[in-house]
């Protein structure tokens, strides 16, 4: 039997909105996978730490302040530094559209908008990140 993916949850920055990121969290563990949830307010710094310490498959991260094209290249570069850009990087929030193409461009794996249901992000871990 394969062991089920570990995924770390992140909330970098200073936003204090975390009932959205407590929903993801939940429903990937109610499918299956192993959560890690750091809380809120980690640095990118924290965020990867954990990451490499708890040996995750994947970070998933809510960024509603608008901080996120800063969040994710500081998040991917640590990991990069780290020698752990095998771990992919996923997330949401308040991300204009417009924006996505870069983030994608930077290595971010899948961004998620508003409105995403956990329905569909737990379908794109199943897909994308199971091997």
């Amino acid at each position: 039997m394969k062991k089920p993916l570990r995924i770390l949850i992140g909330k970098p920055g200073l936003d204090g909105h975390d009932r959205g990121v407590k929903v993801i969290a939940r429903a990937l563990r109610d499918a299956g996978f192993e959560v890690v949830y750091t809380g809120l307010h980690q640095t990118p710094e924290a965020i990867v730490a954990s990451a490499i310490q708890e040996d995750v498959d994947a970070i998933g991260l809510s960024i509603l302040s608008g901080a996120h094209n800063f969040l994710f290249q500081q998040i991917l570069s640590l990991l990069k530094e780290k020698g752990a850009n095998d771990i992919a990087v996923f997330g949401g929030g308040i991300i204009p559209e417009k924006d996505i193409p870069a983030l994608k461009k930077m290595g971010v794996a899948k961004v998620f908008l508003p409105g995403a249901t956990t329905d569909e992000i737990v379908k794109w871990v199943r897909k994308e990140l199971q091997s």
